[in-house]
């Protein structure tokens, strides 16, 4: 059993460290299979590891490994009919995790991921909640006192001086998912419930937990207005935080501690939002913050210890950044960041700061997916003090990844435009260039790190362009409300300038093609009709393509987008329907379509409920129809996205051969 789950993953490690020198770029596969290790997590006390990989058969599954002296690894849980998801420790001798399996696509309704305890040895396993759609697991799993499907998990307490736990915290959806029922502890042993003795405020769609599971804040929305309760240490009334408009919350819920603190996030001095206390006394956030980083809203939480002691705070700016307060863990992140220099080396730990500490070491970088150590600052006899876990893609050799950095730039009003750049280090001169937009678009595109299709495209000898184009999260309050009703606009001209800002600098030469998914393929359409001169082709999958059907929806196309959504976001950020029916058909790619001059590649998955295939098959015909036939995909059972190893390898493998022929050959 050791050498079935640890060994192939170390040794392959090592192989990989030879570095040798390859003719041809990897292959598709290697950058869109699942990863081999998925997940690695420590149990409470940090005598046992948990890890969710595939070890080497085609599902992923849960292993855990001993730590103790003379401890082995054990083979956990594995399904034939799904991969194992959000596994979790309750105690040091009980999990919980849920199931998932898209083997059909993303968008087959394969239904809710259940939840399942177990014992590390993969004993005394018990079905919690019943899978959607599927029939009840009968490998000797309890079936008495099941919940249905509907029940989804909200929290495992955080482990208490000589207490076991063995409960987690359930929320249970209502039959139209529109809100919350009062969550519900479930023992993880006995199959039994026992109410919280909390009443749910009316129209909650969320909570937040401190780290034993008490209800502390209630998230609600109705009619267009959404707002935050909080419930304080002892006490079971619910007293208002604030009610708002859907865009315009005050501030943001963060976190709770075990002290009742609410860590809250909000706009102070300028665009970029920060971190503070709430303020129960003026009934606000505390206007000297506890974190600031200029540049981005802060991303980040405040890790604290078992007892609850804040240690340091762990956030994302370009790349993820940890600020440890505890000397003990920056004695401790100095080793690990001088054992592995350049990269992101994020910890997880157990009894930290104290001499026995236990962690866990993700370490990162752009060109390394992922590698797991195991740091015991007081080892079983004959081990080392850093032990290797793996890696978590063999598949990918560093020393044939690209360089991912993010620059600062100036759109063509002037303002501020974060674009990272992906490209082959070694490479001289301009080359033929892909601006990959991201999805959304009300999201942040990117953080520094190993990423797959970025990296795909620079390892077929591209220069990747990926702009963070105003209506971007992540930039500050301003950069994202700049985007709110500049579809095909601001939002589109912040794309060209990318690229033209990296033509200049020599980074993309004169060569190049738009690309990007959902929103990023609706920037691609609109690219290639705003400015047809900066582009020879676009590859657009999962696109949204018809903008009046995306605001106003359709009784005859089936979407997942909620009319709470459409009436009271969409059109304030993209255009009311009615009174902005002229902008609307103007931005509209299957309205513009016989602008589109240059080849496009479409792709669509069949099921999709975000952006429906019928966006595709309006902009198919009506190409058609200008002349202009463009290459076509479809995926049975996809949704938004591809989840098929086949699709996903068969989809890059057309966009590869599509952009080098438009594009010319070209040499990694």
């Amino acid at each position: 059993m050791k050498q079935r789950l640890l060994a192939p993953l170390i040794l392959l490690a090592a192989l990989a460290s030879a570095n040798p020198v390859l003719a041809a770029p990897p292959p598709v596969e290697a950058f869109f299979k699942d990863p081999t290790i998925v997940e690695a997590v420590l149990s409470p006390s940090g005598r046992k590891l948990a890890v969710r990989s595939t070890f080497g058969g085609p599902r992923v599954g849960l292993g855990v490994f001993d730590l103790n002296p003379g401890g082995k690894p054990m083979r956990t849980a594995q399904f034939n009919d799904g991969d194992i998801s959000q596994a979790y420790w309750v105690n040091d001798d009980r999990l919980v995790f849920s199931v998932t399996d898209l083997s059909d696509g993303s968008g087959r309704p394969n239904g809710a991921p259940g939840l399942f305890a177990i014992n590390p040895d993969g004993n005394q396993i018990r079905q919690l909640v019943r899978r959607m759609g599927r029939p009840f697991f009968t490998d000797g799993s309890r079936q008495d006192r099941l919940l249905d499907w509907n029940h989804r998990l909200l929290a495992v307490p955080r482990p208490q001086p000589n207490e076991v736990n063995e409960e987690v915290l359930l929320a249970e959806f209502t039959p139209d998912e529109r809100h919350l029922e009062t969550p519900l502890w479930l023992n993880t042993r006995t199959g039994r419930t026992r109410l919280t003795g909390v009443n749910a405020p009316p129209d909650t769609v969320g909570w937040v937990t401190d780290s034993r599971g008490e209800l502390r804040v209630a998230l609600t929305r109705r009619d267009g207005r959404r707002g935050a309760l909080w419930r304080g240490p002892g006490r079971q009334d619910w007293q208002p935080l604030y009610e708002s408009d859907l865009l315009n919350a005050p501030f943001g819920i963060n976190a709770v501690d075990d002290a009742g603190r609410l860590y809250v996030t909000h706009t102070q001095r300028g665009s970029e939002t920060v971190l503070s206390l709430y303020d129960f006394e003026r009934h606000a956030p505390d206007p000297k913050p506890l974190v600031v980083t200029p540049g981005f809203d802060f991303n980040g939480r405040v890790l604290n210890d078992a007892a609850g002691t804040a240690l340091g705070v762990r956030v994302t700016t370009d790349a993820e950044t940890t600020v440890w307060q505890n000397a003990a863990m920056q004695a401790l992140q100095k080793a690990a960041d001088e054992r592995m220099p350049g990269r992101v080396n994020s910890i997880s730990c157990r009894r930290c700061g104290q001499a026995d500490v236990v962690a866990l070491v993700r370490s990162y970088s752009d060109r390394e997916p992922g590698q797991l150590w195991l740091y015991q600052a007081q080892p079983p006899a004959g081990e080392s003090v850093w032990r290797p876990v793996g890696r978590m893609r063999n598949a990918i050799e560093p020393s044939e990844m690209a360089q991912m950095d993010l620059h600062r730039i100036k759109a063509r009003d002037g303002r501020d435009l974060p674009v990272w750049v992906t490209k082959n280090a070694e490479a001289t001169g301009p080359l033929p260039a892909v601006v990959l937009v991201h999805g959304g678009p009300w999201v942040r595109g990117n953080a520094w790190g190993w990423h797959a299709y970025a990296q795909f495209l620079a390892s077929r000898g591209y220069a990747v362009i990926e702009p963070e184009f105003r209506g971007s999260t992540g930039y500050g309050r301003d950069h994202f409300r700049a985007g709110f009703r500049q579809f095909g606009q601001a939002m589109q001209d912040d794309v060209a300038d990318a690229l033209r800002w990296a033509q200049e600098q020599k980074i993309a030469s004169d060569k190049a093609c738009i690309a990007g998914a959902s929103y990023g393929g609706y920037s691609t359409l609109m690219g290639l009709i705003k400015d047809p001169e900066l582009y020879r082709c676009g590859v657009a999958w999962v696109a949204v393509t018809d903008l009046d059907l995306y605001v106003a929806g359709s009784w005859w196309v089936r979407d997942d987008i909620p009319e709470w959504g459409r009436q009271f976001q969409l059109r304030d950020m993209v255009g009311d329907p009615e009174k902005d029916a002229a902008l609307i058909a103007a931005h509209s790619p299957v309205k513009q379509a016989a602008r589109i001059k240059a080849p496009v590649l479409l792709a669509f998955g069949e099921a999709d409920l975000r952006v429906p295939l019928a966006h595709g098959e309006r902009l198919r015909k009506a190409m058609r129809e200008a002349g202009n036939e463009p290459a076509w995909v479809t995926y049975p059972g996809e949704g938004h996205g591809f989840a098929v190893l086949k699709n996903r390898v068969d989809f890059a493998e057309r966009m590869e051969a599509f952009l080098a022929k438009y594009l010319g050959p070209t040499s990694p």
